[in-house]
């Protein structure tokens, strides 16, 4: 009789860490597996939900005016941040009372709800001379523009030409609107002789 009384508490013990098994393993699979999925939808979700190639894009000011232009070959919007990344953007300032800025890059992207652009790769703005202003020229490996409040910033050696001047530096604050250039770190400055300005 305490044969089969311990023979029952031994199968008991076993089918009772059998089931713990059991259930263990289960949920084991089952949070495995639900993992497995929220990452494939993590990486669904950063799939892009449209791309464009050879675009344009208007930007209007609150006037309702055209404030800038955004070209390029392919324009890729991803919703998971509602970002943009463009092959061979153009920028194309339109402000109406200072001179129309031009910038063309290798690559490009856009965040904060359109308002900033990172341009990326042989950055290139070129304004051109006006009555009042002397033709700009300047090339940066890599440049960020805010365009709806005309400036743009960069911490990377920048080469600037302004009218026949040359300048160098790392780092540089423009502002179109009030014509304000900074440049930052160890720089120079080539001034033409008298003569040629």
């Amino acid at each position: 009789m305490r044969k089969r009384t311990a023979h029952r508490w031994q199968l008991t013990i076993v089918m009772v860490v059998g089931v713990f098994v059991a259930v263990g393993s289960f949920w084991l699979v089952q949070v495995v597996n639900q993992a497995g999925q929220e990452a494939q939808e993590d990486q669904h979700r950063n799939e892009p939900d449209y791309i464009i190639d050879r675009f344009s894009l208007v930007r209007m000011n609150k006037s309702g005016q055209p404030a800038y232009i955004i070209s390029g070959d392919k324009l890729t919007h991803r919703p998971i941040d509602d970002s943009s990344d463009i092959d061979k953007p153009y920028v194309h300032s339109l402000s109406g009372d200072q001179p129309p800025m031009n910038m063309h890059a290798d690559t490009a992207h856009v965040d904060q709800g359109n308002t900033r652009v990172k341009l990326n790769g042989n950055v290139d703005v070129v304004r051109p001379a006006t009555p009042q202003a002397q033709a700009l020229h300047m090339t940066t490996p890599t440049l960020t523009v805010y365009p709806d409040e005309e400036r743009m910033e960069t911490a990377s050696p920048v080469v600037l030409e302004v009218g026949k001047a040359t300048a160098t530096g790392v780092g540089m604050k423009a502002n179109n609107a009030t014509r304000q250039v900074q440049l930052g770190g160890r720089g120079q400055l080539v001034m033409p002789p008298r003569d040629a300005r």
